[in-house]
């Protein structure tokens, strides 16, 4: 059933939202040259896949989580797109194709050893990852990874439909903040 919520979802969301969309793609041009963000994450069973995000941070900044990078590195687009979560929606592209969810544990980068020990042993890697959940609301980010993969675990055994929908209204309502970035320096 939550599959069959996630398609039409998503489905809806874009077919809405292109305008947006659109908008967030001609600035990013202008922004960063390149408004698009492709990076390949760990999925369900631990299969890899290509999330879709837009660009909130230079070209150049190397390729590890959130809150290891540094704030700099964020442009005055990205700031806003990470606050009103925008930066997320083209994640809908990838709830469609079927490789997340729009809840489920936030899928996390093959180099991030640490929480992928974590999430293994407790079994988060069994479900599809996920746009939003448990953790993100709770403001509970990568920089903690036995913290995270134990709430993600709680949010997979718990999950109700009631949940599903209150994590989504929660999250664009402003609840949670994303990922942590390290401050300028």
């Amino acid at each position: 059933m939550i599959r069959i919520i996630d398609f039409l979802a998503a489905f809806l969301g874009l077919l809405f939202l292109w305008p947006i969309l659109l908008i967030v793609v001609v600035i990013g041009f202008f922004d960063t040259g390149s408004p698009v963000f492709i990076q390949t994450r760990v999925g369900k069973n631990k299969k890899p896949f290509n999330l879709i995000k837009f660009r909130t941070m230079s070209v150049d900044t190397k390729s590890v989580a959130s809150h290891l990078a540094n704030e700099a590195s964020i442009t005055k687009l990205g700031v806003f797109l990470r606050k009103t979560k925008i930066d997320e929606l083209p994640q809908l592209i990838n709830v469609l194709k079927g490789e997340m969810s729009l809840v489920g544990p936030r899928p996390n980068l093959f180099n991030q050893e640490e929480l992928i020990r974590e999430r293994d042993k407790l079994g988060v890697y069994d479900v599809l990852p996920g746009v939003t959940g448990l953790a993100q609301v709770q403001n509970i980010d990568m920089s903690t990874p036995e913290l995270l993969a134990n709430t993600d675990k709680k949010m997979i055994d718990t999950l109700t439909v009631q949940d599903y929908f209150k994590y989504i209204i929660m999250t664009v309502t402003g609840s949670g903040t994303g990922d942590a970035v390290k401050p300028r320096k």
